[in-house]
């Protein structure tokens, strides 16, 4: 796998299904029974899904690195 690709993760419990992120990262998150979920797990570089994270109301959503692990976004 290409160290450059990104893991999206979003915490089902926590995501309020305002649906902003299916806004701001359309292709990669969707709406699933009312909660947000990746269209894929694993993507490449985007700035779209870290500007779907930095903009969750619930911060729902996490991007990591999937080489090292390291959270991209939301910035802590």
């Amino acid at each position: 796998m290409d160290a450059q690709q990104w893991r999206i993760d979003v915490d089902r419990e926590v995501c309020a299904g305002t649906g902003l992120c299916v806004g701001t990262a359309a292709g990669r998150l969707r709406l699933d029974a009312g909660r947000a979920r990746p269209v894929r797990e694993v993507v490449e570089p985007d700035q779209a899904v870290v500007d779907a994270a930095e903009t969750c109301p619930m911060e729902a959503i996490t991007v990591r690195s999937l080489t090292t692990g390291e959270v991209l976004a939301p910035e802590l």
